[in-house]
């Protein structure tokens, strides 16, 4: 009995081992056939473990005022520099990213699911539903997306929620509009008509029939929107409808050394921050594409 019990996990060990011996061959198969997607995803992971770990990465106090030291070049003391109230700039930048990624995120997140059911909603049924959602997306984006979001955040006052606010408002009709489109050419397909015959409900073929196919866009879109909202956000912040000092927020730390031409680093290092979180983000965006999308 022994000596079969033994053959048998021989046997089912030499069955696993290829498997597992395969994994890290496909997984370097995937970078080299999709490099973008790794480069990018290598770049947010950066800023996002940065975001978890500001307390522990940071150097400083990013509130802490040290005035003998306002407007000191980047040194071995201070990395980026400091600000006109001698603030470190290294970690005020690390700090940032508390407040832009997650923002960001939230936004896009909320952008999708709202403006996805809207458009998902106005696809499926048509009818007086399809033209009321439509024709709000298109009032929506028939102003420039900055010029409407600075309206919307003056009147409701600056803040960064106020902002978040002025961003879903800005960027949900464009989610709402490509679910549709995708929602209008599932429907038709056979198997939603196979599930109308047999009695399924309009609600239940729409989110177990027709929904799961639409989704590959919309995330493509969703990855690369949130290097697109943070921008969003830092432009607000840097117009003074965003984040109100002291809060160490990119936007508003680029706004701060506009003026300070000489002193360099108080605006290159939060702006380098906003690129490579938006390059990433365009990267895995591609990275995407070309992953889910079957026609490339």
């Amino acid at each position: 009995m022994s000596a079969n019990a033994s053959t048998h996990s021989t046997v089912s060990a030499s069955l696993k081992r290829p498997a597992a011996e395969g994994l890290p061959l496909r997984v370097a198969a995937h970078m080299r056939k999709y490099p973008a997607f790794w480069v990018g995803l290598a770049v947010l992971s950066v800023f996002l473990v940065l975001m978890v770990a500001a307390p522990l990465v940071a150097t400083h106090d990013p509130l802490a005022q040290d005035m003998p030291n306002r407007l000191a070049e980047p040194s071995a003391e201070h990395w980026f520099g400091t600000d006109e109230l001698g603030r470190d700039m290294f970690s005020r930048t690390i700090y940032g990213t508390q407040i832009s990624l997650p923002m960001a995120l939230v936004v896009v997140l909320i952008s999708l699911l709202g403006g996805s059911l809207l458009g998902a909603l106005a696809g499926f049924f048509g009818g007086f539903a399809d033209e009321a959602i439509m024709r709000l997306a298109d009032v929506t984006l028939a102003f420039p997306a900055v010029v409407l979001a600075l309206a919307i955040s003056a009147l409701l006052g600056p803040s960064l929620l106020n902002a978040a606010i002025a961003s879903c408002v800005v960027i949900w009709p464009e989610y709402a509009r490509l679910m549709r489109s995708q929602v209008l050419v599932f429907r038709a397909q056979d198997h939603v008509v196979a599930a109308r015959s047999v009695g399924a409900t309009n609600l239940g073929v729409l989110f177990r029939h027709v929904l799961p196919l639409c989704w590959t866009p919309l995330i493509i879109k969703a990855a690369l929107d949130i290097g697109g909202v943070i921008l969003l956000l830092s432009a607000l912040s840097f117009l003074g409808l965003g984040v109100r000092p002291p809060t160490p927020e990119w936007g508003a730390m680029i706004a701060i050394g506009r003026t300070k031409f000489y002193e360099w680093w108080m605006a290159t290092f939060p702006g380098l921050a906003i690129l490579f979180v938006i390059l990433g983000c365009n990267l895995i965006s591609e990275g995407l594409r070309d992953w889910l999308d079957p026609k490339v």
